[in-house]
């Protein structure tokens, strides 16, 4: 490391040095008592009402900056608080500290013929690095997740939300310490490199899981880079499939609440697929609605107008594959269950993926043949998510297919191991 310069040196060293504090306290919150855990999170709750003025004021320092830096409005909707969100981060806490503490909780186990009693039970990860982009909540869910798991926080937020960050893990730090935890609990990692990502990520023997949230750039970096074992957390290019023997006006109701609730996020709708044998009237409904709500149509055009849709902007490979997070959808028409099926094994992510149709054997097969970490029958993409789904505030949306898949929660920030308990039994 000799070539480094004495900044990047700099930089290194905060990185590995908060890291080597983050192991030496993890057996410390392994095994600290839920009440403990959860009187914590209700305070942290508190504590961040409690200071809303002072992080609106750091939140409008990182919007301004991010917007003389040019950021997409996409961006600057995940950076922007209100109190309204504050009060939904800390509401994410107090929903954490109601929920179930998985640690020590036994899997499975018995008696084995010799006598010996064995189980598998729940333990912390251990020190939990995560790697995100513009989303200032995520600093305060992966404190509550990690905390009421028994695992230390090391977080590495983006620079475009350095502000906001920092007071927030000064307002926690400044809670565990009160509780009497070190403040190495939670700690936010420097973000003025890319580079501080690669420490993170290469810290062996310090840091046991890391796990990315945010585009598909950042996550393969964090993945294809890590030496740390990391788990994927996928980009969201969700599909709707609007069929054949669907309640139009319903379905048209599911894919506008996807597409236009909330654009920015991971859960949005993207692309919808269109039955061929739905009339032409009834597709262009589909298209003129989504316009009429202010949503770009992209796709091939011949094919759109052939049933009299305007407006639309000619699709490119990039738009099947890739997710907008704006006011953006790609439309095309399929053949039926059976080619909407095909599209979204060829283009799809792996995140949420929805049909909508009156028809039992179809929605079956949807729901049996698409590979996704969530398929939505007749409901909306927006339900893919940690609160909706009771789990309190998630860490993530897991695509890969070891550990863990779908919203991350409590559970899936925990290992497990054998506990196996003889009288002096010795193995012939």
């Amino acid at each position: 490391m000799t070539d480094l310069t004495p900044e990047r040196q700099t930089e290194r060293e905060e990185v590995l040095s908060k890291a080597r504090a983050a192991k030496q306290i993890a057996p410390q919150l392994a095994k600290l008592p839920t009440p403990q855990k959860n009187d914590i999170l209700l305070a942290a709750a508190d504590e961040l009402v409690s200071a809303t003025d002072d992080i609106l004021a750091a939140n409008q320092e990182d919007i301004d900056t991010g917007r003389e830096r040019g950021l997409a409005e996409s961006l600057i909707d995940r950076l922007s608080l209100d109190a309204e969100r504050i009060e939904g981060i800390a509401g994410g806490l107090r929903q954490v500290a109601g929920l179930k503490d998985p640690v020590g909780e036994v899997l499975q186990g018995g008696v084995m013929s010799n006598g010996i009693q064995m189980k598998q039970v729940r333990v912390p990860l251990g020190v939990m690095g995560m790697v995100y982009e513009a989303r200032p909540n995520v600093t305060v869910d992966a404190f509550g997740l990690a905390l009421k798991s028994g695992n230390v926080a090391l977080l590495r937020g983006s620079k475009s939300a350095r502000s906001s960050n920092a007071k927030l893990v000064e307002v926690l730090q400044q809670t565990v310490v009160k509780h009497g935890l070190p403040e190495e609990t939670v700690q936010l990692l420097p973000c003025d490199t890319h580079d501080s990502v690669q420490d993170l990520i290469t810290a062996r023997g310090l840091v046991d899981v890391v796990i990315p949230r945010g585009g598909k750039n950042l996550i393969d970096a964090v993945v294809m880079g890590a030496t740390v074992p990391a788990i994927e957390t996928g980009t969201g290019n969700c599909h709707f499939y609007i069929d054949r023997d669907a309640d139009l006006d319903t379905a048209i109701e599911m894919l506008l609440n996807g597409k236009t609730r909330r654009c920015s996020v991971c859960n949005a709708t993207e692309v919808v697929l269109i039955d061929a044998a739905l009339d032409d009237a009834d597709k262009l409904r589909i298209v003129t609605a989504l316009q009429e709500a202010d949503v770009t149509v992209h796709g091939d055009v011949s094919e759109l107008e052939a049933f009299g849709a305007t407006d639309v902007v000619q699709a490119e490979e990039v738009d099947w594959a890739e997710e907008y997070l704006s006011f953006d959808i790609a439309a095309k028409v399929v053949d039926g269950v059976e080619a909407a099926i095909a599209h979204i094994a060829e283009w799809g992510t792996g995140h949420t993926e929805a049909v909508a149709s009156l028809n039992a054997y179809t929605c079956q097969k949807f729901a049996n043949e698409v590979d996704a970490a969530a398929v939505m029958v007749n409901a909306s993409t927006a339900f893919t998510d940690g609160e909706v789904y009771g789990m309190g505030a998630e860490i993530g949306i897991s695509t890969q297919k070891l550990h863990a898949r779908g919203p991350m929660a409590l559970p899936e920030l925990t290992s497990t191991k054998w506990v196996l308990e003889g009288t002096g039994h010795t193995r012939p």
